[in-house]
C-alpha cells in the first residue's frame, strides 16, 4: 500500500487531497526530530515536510521505498537534494503561490520601521503619550525614497509593483538584467546598496549569497538606510547587523527571518530601531491552504502519472 508520511500538521486542504492515501501525520509539538522522521520515512512512499524538517542523507537512506518528496516551502534547502538525487527520488517544493503574501509582508515590515509602528503601540500599552505635538514621534514617509531590491524573482517584482504605488524610486540587482516596466532600474549590488535608502531581500540563499550583509556591506549603505530580510536568515551575518545598528551606520533593520532560526540574536530584541517577525512571510490562510493543495498535488501528480507539477531543478 502507498504510504505517505507528513511531518508536521498542514491545513486541512492537504489532507482533504490526500483522503484516499494511508497516510500518518507527526502531531508532536515543535519540529519533528530526525530519529522520529526516520521512523516516519521508514515505509513510505512519500514524505510532505514542512520548510522545518531536516531531510538528511541519513534520513533519505533510512527509506527504502521513498519516491518523492513534496517539500511544503517555496525553498527546499533543509533537504540535502544530493542524497535524494542519487537514490532518484523526487524533490518538489511549492513555488510563486507564496508572491502575494510575502510581498505584502514586506511593504507591511517597511511601512512598520519607516513608522515606527511597533514603538508606538509599545509606548501607547505602557507609559502612554501627552497628545500630539509637532516634533513628537516623527519617522518618514516612502513616497521618494529608493528601494533597492535584491533578488528580482516573482517575490522582487511584486514588491516593486506594490513599492511604486507608495511613489517610491526602484533599484534591482540580480545575476542577470531583466527586462522592467515603469522605471524600474537595474544596479550592480555595490551600487545598489550605496544608492538605496531601504534595502529589501528576496535573493535565494546559496553558498555565493551566504553572508552577502555583512561588515564591509553595511559600511557601504546610507547612515539613514533600512534593511529587510524576508528571504533565508544567514544572507545577513547577524553579528555584524547588530554592530552596524548599534554604531548607527544603518538606521534600521526589519526581519522575518534569521541566521540561526529559530534562535534570535539577543541583542536584535534590545534595539528599538528593529522590528521582528518569527518567519511569516506566506503565513495566510490563503497561501497556506494553497501550499497544502499543491504540496499534496505533487505528491498524486507523481504517484498516478509519474510527473510531479513543480519538481526543483
Amino acid at each position: 500500500m502507498t504510504h505517505i508520511f507528513i511531518s508536521g500538521e498542514i491545513p486541512v486542504s492537504g489532507y482533504e487531497a490526500l483522503k484516499t492515501y494511508s497516510v500518518n501525520v507527526y502531531q508532536n509539538e515543535g519540529v519533528i526530530s530526525e530519529d522520529d522522521l526516520i521512523k516516519g520515512v521508514r515505509e513510505a512512499t512519500a514524505l510532505l515536510c514542512p520548510l522545518s524538517t531536516k531531510v538528511t542523507r541519513k534520513v533519505i537512506e533510512s527509506a527504502p521505498s521513498l519516491k518523492i518528496i513534496a517539500n511544503y516551502g517555496a525553498g527546499f534547502d533543509n533537504i540535502d537534494v544530493v542524497a535524494a538525487k542519487e537514490r532518484g527520488i523526487v524533490v518538489t517544493n511549492t513555488p510563486k503561490v507564496s508572491t502575494d503574501a510575502t510581498a505584502e509582508l514586506t511593504l507591511g515590515l517597511m511601512l512598520s520601521l519607516m513608522r515606527r509602528i511597533p514603538e508606538g503601540d509599545q509606548l501607547c500599552r505602557t507609559v502612554g503619550f501627552n497628545g500630539w505635538a509637532p516634533l513628537f514621534f516623527l519617522g518618514r514617509e516612502l513616497k521618494g525614497k529608493t528601494l533597492g531590491i535584491v533578488g528580482y524573482g516573482k517575490i522582487g517584482q511584486a514588491v516593486a509593483k506594490r513599492a511604486q504605488a507608495f511613489g517610491m524610486n526602484i533599484l534591482y540587482t540580480a545575476r542577470a538584467k531583466k527586462e522592467t516596466e515603469n522605471d524600474i532600474n537595474y544596479r550592480p549590488f555595490n551600487q545598489l546598496i550605496q544608492e538605496a535608502d531601504i534595502v529589501s531581500i528576496h535573493t535565494a540563499y546559496s553558498k555565493e549569497t551566504h553572508h552577502l550583509f555583512k561588515e564591509e556591506t553595511f559600511k557601504q549603505m546610507k547612515n539613514s538606510a533600512i534593511l529587510l530580510n524576508v528571504s533565508r536568515g544567514p544572507v545577513v551575518h547577524e553579528e555584524a547587523l547588530v554592530h552596524a545598528l548599534k554604531q548607527k551606520e544603518i538606521a534600521g533593520a526589519a526581519l522575518d527571518v534569521f541566521e540561526k532560526e529559530p534562535l534570535i540574536h539577543e541583542e536584535l530584541k534590545t534595539l528599538a530601531n528593529v522590528v521582528l517577525t518569527p518567519h511569516i512571510g506566506n503565513a495566510t490562510v490563503e497561501t497556506r491552504e494553497e501550499m497544502a493543495r499543491l504540496a499534496a498535488g505533487n505528491i498524486i501528480s507523481y504517484l498516478e502519472e509519474g510527473m510531479a507539477l513543480t519538481p526543483i531543478g
